[in-house]
């Protein structure tokens, strides 16, 4: 298995991905995943227009807001934002991601454009960690606790 991987896709403005991590027991078993970098970027007119991109990452049952994340979420596992102003010639690009959650179970990314309503391409890398027996059940529990809030 690889030690380090990436997933990537375009969606569009307020909608969710469900990233898959479940399902594949034989495969995974034992196996835990870091989220590790949350990148954003725009998709259409790219240098003509001003970008206010939202992102987040949830272990929950439902889609945190990207435009409302709570911190005191247990399930929020990384928020990303990117900000390019063509008028003030400056771009901000920050992410917070929870490195310290082993996800085991499938998560949600839900994108927000707020200026335009265009899709939003997004890039996260992940890292794989090999569990303990104990430390997978404590894993999938927390996880599954979370999930069924």
């Amino acid at each position: 298995m690889k030690k380090e991987f990436v997933m990537r896709g375009q969606t569009a403005s307020g909608q969710t991905e469900v990233l898959e991590f479940g399902g594949k027991q034989k495969e995974t078993k034992g196996m835990a995943y870091r989220l590790t970098e949350f990148k954003l970027f725009g998709s259409t007119s790219l240098g003509n227009n001003n970008l206010e991109l939202y992102a987040t990452i949830t272990a929950g049952k439902t889609a945190v807001t990207p435009t409302d994340p709570n911190f005191n979420n247990d399930g929020l596992i990384g928020t990303a934002h990117y900000n390019s102003s063509i008028s003030h010639n400056i771009t901000l690009d920050t992410a917070i991601v929870n490195d310290t959650f082993l996800i085991t179970q499938n998560i949600i990314l839900m994108v927000i454009d707020v200026d335009g309503g265009a899709p939003v391409n997004w890039q996260c890398r992940f890292e794989a960690v090999k569990m303990t027996d104990a430390e997978e059940a404590a894993t999938n529990y927390k996880q599954f606790s979370i999930f069924d809030e």
